[in-house]
């Protein structure tokens, strides 16, 4: 007897210019709205009570010009804006709605900057010693880092994020998240395993640059420091932060063959819950129900001991602790069109959800502009 015939999964195939089908100017809106569908490997959270949000809108926000630029493009999905507990403006796109989620790419960073906030609090993470010093088995691409260079994305090493680049490295990994095919008939490798192939030829793996050596793989290696320091899974700390931050709808997390969550941007929820997210930021970790993530001081210190500067059309923003700052809020960039930014000075939390359909998904104006219509919105008190 023979064995049924197969076929690649046609969403996960690896095509023209090493983008799976999915991912194609074409197919990616489509792709990035409904993600948690196609990934091959994924975990479900919900929150046992909600953060209560009133819905008092003002009328301020959607009548500013920049807002209303942004949310009429065709690239536009979600917009919702929180203060304190009060729904104050959102907006959807015909094919999206409130309760429908969208991949956060990227804005799942932050969840490290609560993570190894709380290990550095509790005195199980010296920012100071080396990634090798935690992870003996990882590869020359980490081994002689500080956590704090791989915290700041101030590592030198051979793993590039270039999605202009056939090439980059960036693809490898998300084979291990399973949102691709490995090419070649090559073995599927955890993630784990991945980040241990990653080179470094210098031997302080120093950036000598201005700017900020993005790579995705750093957040995925302070998850696993952070599952051997503590001894509990990064799922479990996933959890900690769904509940703290008491979201209303389902947050799913992509993660490896071996159930390892992907920091580094695996996160979908719904807008208004990604609002929810960033006040938790505002509120410097404290939760519904008296619970906490992170640690105060920590992300305190995240807005005034920076790194470098994250791109140079945002001469004032720079990388630190896993997060974009200007020392009055803390947000991060979604690859393709996202954003979240927190406040803290305001109290208001504003998500943005878009899907750009360039041959890349990447535009750096496009970014630059959209962060600043968010830093006008969030200055509305």
């Amino acid at each position: 007897m023979t064995d049924p015939a197969t076929h690649p999964n046609p969403d996960l195939v690896a095509c023209n210019g090493q983008k799976p089908a999915f991912h194609k100017p074409e197919n990616r809106r489509k792709g990035f709205q409904s993600i948690h569908l196609i990934q091959r490997y994924a975990l479900t959270f919900r929150s046992d009570h909600v953060l209560t949000l009133a819905r008092n809108i003002d009328t301020r926000i959607g009548l500013r010009d920049d807002v209303r630029r942004f949310v009429q493009t065709n690239e536009f999905s979600a917009m919702a804006v929180v203060r304190n507990q009060t729904l104050i403006y959102e907006a959807y796109a015909p094919d999206f709605g409130a309760q429908d989620i969208h991949t956060a790419m990227s804005i799942t960073k932050l969840t490290a900057n609560l993570i190894i906030g709380e290990l550095v609090a509790a005195g199980k993470v010296d920012l100071n010693k080396t990634v090798g010093e935690y992870l003996p088995k990882i590869g020359s691409g980490y081994a002689k880092a500080s956590v704090q260079q791989v915290l700041h994305m101030d590592v030198d090493n051979d793993y590039t994020e270039d999605y202009e680049d056939p090439q980059c490295s960036c693809f490898d990994n998300e084979a291990a998240w399973g949102l691709r095919l490995p090419v070649d008939g090559q073995p599927e490798q955890s993630a784990k395993e991945y980040l241990c192939t990653i080179t470094g030829s210098r031997e302080t793996l120093e950036n000598r640059t201005d700017l900020a050596l993005y790579k995705s793989a750093n957040t995925d290696v302070l998850g696993w420091i952070a599952e051997e320091v503590s001894g509990r899974s990064v799922r479990a700390w996933i959890l900690d932060i769904v509940e703290a931050t008491g979201i209303e709808n389902v947050m799913t997390v992509a993660t490896d063959r071996e159930g390892f969550p992907m920091l580094g941007g695996g996160i979908s929820m719904t807008a208004r819950d990604m609002a929810r997210f960033g006040q938790l930021f505002c509120r410097y970790g404290r939760g519904v129900g008296g619970r906490r993530c992170g640690d105060p001081r920590f992300i305190a210190n995240t807005m005034v001991e920076t790194g470098r500067q994250v791109k140079p059309l945002l001469q004032d923003v720079y990388y630190s602790n896993q997060t974009f700052t200007n020392g009055e809020w803390i947000g991060h960039a979604g690859y393709g069109g996202q954003f979240l930014l927190a406040n803290m000075k305001t109290g208001v939390s504003v998500s943005f959800f878009s899907v750009l359909e360039t041959e890349h998904a990447t535009c750096p104006q496009y970014q630059a502009e959209l962060i600043r219509m968010m830093e006008q919105v969030s200055r509305i008190v």
